[in-house]
């Protein structure tokens, strides 16, 4: 996600303000994904997450030496205030709370915590009755599961659900996803289940290194019907189990975290995962 190549499908949208931070041997220590929005150096708005990225070598000293360098930096450039969009635990290939500290030592306010719905593989996880009578119904009748290479289709059942139910579109149109996709094949993927040759649910995967995100599901009338949707997350399951380390669903907050929609919540429960949290602060620089 913090490819300039992902980065710059939505470069129209946002100011740009990203900060590499430098050693004396002029070695690249850390990034801040970052724009700029009115008066505030914001972690990309464009992005679910960001912060401080470090590299492996960064000390707790070192760390802290950046984050304050951010904060002069912001300081010295007319920003009256740092928005900071933390990484999820679950996405770091090594223990890495440093800015949690840094933030406290700068007085930061949490003002954002969203629910994420996150199963462990290596962790003991169970479905619950209803998930299981889901996905038995679907095979019942005959539903499989394939990978699309074209989005279209997909893209088709989910703008109808978001505007149907939602009154929304999808964050990304059609063309910057499939233009996304094609650029990253191997961390961008669209899972559908197929019913007599036509697809009645899908998701779209974003894939690192440990995690498989949902970051798209949709469901046909019929596909919520018959289970379609359960019975696809179940085949994903099953098929990244032994190749990742978490399945993250995304969250089931809305209105910055004050607000759980439960019915979605208690759906991704279903399936074992259990609760981890993204955090948003603030840190007032005037």
């Amino acid at each position: 996600m913090f490819n300039r190549d992902f980065m710059e499908y939505h470069s129209d949208r946002f100011q740009d303000a990203s900060i590499l931070f430098f050693g004396e041997d002029d070695s690249l220590l850390a990034i801040f994904p970052a724009n700029k929005y009115e008066n505030t150096l914001c972690s990309h708005q464009g992005l679910t997450f960001g912060g401080i990225i470090a590299g492996k070598k960064l000390t707790s000293a070192g760390f802290l030496e950046v984050f304050d360098e951010l904060v002069r930096y912001a300081s010295l450039h007319g920003f009256e205030k740092i928005v900071y969009k933390r990484v999820p635990d679950f996405y770091t290939t090594l223990p890495a709370q440093y800015d949690l500290y840094a933030l406290f030592k700068n007085n930061a306010c949490l003002y954002r915590r969203d629910i994420n719905s996150t199963i462990d593989f290596l962790a003991e996880y169970k479905y619950t009755k209803g998930r299981k009578w889901s996905i038995n119904k679907a095979k019942k009748n005959g539903v499989a599961v394939v990978e699309a290479q074209d989005p279209s289709q997909f893209w088709k059942i989910l703008s109808n659900v978001l505007v149907n139910r939602h009154g929304v579109k999808p964050t990304h149109s059609l063309d910057e996803i499939s233009k996304l996709k094609e650029k990253f094949p191997n961390n961008i993927k669209i899972f559908t289940a197929i019913l007599d040759g036509e697809p009645i649910a899908g998701s779209l995967l974003f894939i690192n290194k440990n995690v498989v995100h949902t970051q798209y599901m949709a469901n046909t009338e019929y596909g919520r019907d018959i289970g379609a949707l359960d019975y696809l997350i179940h085949v994903l399951l099953m098929k990244y189990c032994k190749e990742k380390r978490y399945f993250n669903f995304g969250i089931s907050t809305e209105k910055e975290g004050r607000y759980i929609n439960e019915g979605l919540l208690a759906q991704k429960e279903g399936f074992g995962a259990r609760c981890t949290v993204q955090d948003f602060y603030e840190i007032e620089l005037t």
